[in-house]
């Protein structure tokens, strides 16, 4: 009888462990929820990190885009442009 009672404890106890311990059950269940976090973090960035080489590219050989920016978000203007102001 004595040795049962043990070996009911010993297999609740390592049921607990291999179900709540470091890289137990829910542990692995935990980290692999992260890793997919971790890997659409990754794809967004890939992404982004594409879009970026594709930007550089435009400004290092296209006149056309530079001269876009240049006026879209710098507002500036060529010679011969003509300004409108409007007064508030």
């Amino acid at each position: 009888m004595k040795i049962g009672r043990y070996l009911i404890a010993f297999l609740f106890l390592m049921t607990l462990l291999i179900t709540f311990g470091n890289r137990g059950v829910v542990d692995n269940y935990l980290m692999g929820e992260r890793l997919a976090l971790l890997k659409a973090d990754n794809d967004e960035l890939a992404r982004q990190n594409k879009e970026l080489g594709k930007t550089i590219l435009l400004l290092r050989r296209d006149p056309a885009y530079i001269e876009s920016i240049a006026r879209n978000e710098l507002g500036m203007v060529k010679k011969g442009d003509v300004v409108y102001r409007l007064a508030k």
